[in-house]
Formats: structure tokens, sequence, C-alpha cells
């Protein structure tokens, strides 16, 4: 059994209600981002676990609705928050991605990571 893994990073503004430290928050801000794609299976006749191009075009169609976005308006992505946006990437990529067991997504700058398990993750 392998694991593949594949990061991306994206930049991007949001806004978000929260109860603390509100007023910063409500305002248009952005971040860095980085998310990371993680497969688990066995490798495949040709050696691999998946392509790592097709894996690499998975990534590229989420990126580019994310990097310099306004998160607020992504369709189905809800409260910009970390949380939504690991699982939004699992919807993105799942079905180019037998084997999905994790998407994480973290902001280097404040330390916020978060990691998603999505249906079917072992």
């Amino acid at each position: 059994m392998f694991e593949l893994s594949k990061q991306f990073r994206f930049e991007a503004a949001h806004t978000l209600r929260r109860q603390v430290d509100a007023a910063p928050s409500r305002r248009i801000h952005g971040h860095s981002y980085t998310a990371e794609v993680t497969l688990r299976g066995p490798r495949d006749e040709n050696g691999m676990v998946l392509d790592l191009a097709l894996l690499a075009r998975a990534l590229d169609s989420a990126r580019e609705k994310l990097d310099h976005h306004f998160l607020d308006e992504v369709p189905e992505l809800g409260p910009a928050t970390i949380e939504n946006l690991a699982a939004w990437i699992w919807r993105e990529v799942a079905p180019a991605c037998p084997g999905l067991v994790r998407v994480a997504v973290w902001r280097e700058s404040s330390g916020d990571r978060v990691s998603y398990f999505g249906p079917g993750a072992e």
C-alpha cells in the first residue's frame, strides 16, 4: 500500500463572520493557502498509485477556481473557512482521484491547518 500526495498553492480573498476578532474578519482580506491532496492505494501495472500528470490536472482545475478569486463568490463553497475549502477541494478532485483519503489546507503565516477525510476515506 502506498500514499501519494501533491500540493498546490493559491492566493485568495474572503470575508468571514465570526464571534472573536469580528471586525477585521468581516472586511475583505486575503491569505496565501497551501492545499495537499493524499491518495492511498496499490501500484497499478505501470507502478503508480495514479499517474502524476492526471493528479496534476485535477489539482490545476481546482486551483484555477480558487487562485486570485474572492472566495465568498465560489459556487458551493459556503463560508470561506479552511474547513470548507478542504471539503470543496475534496468534491472537486474526488472524481479524478481514486483512492482519495485526505485533503489538507493550511495558511503558513498563521499556522492554521485542517485535514478533511471525506466520504469513502479509509
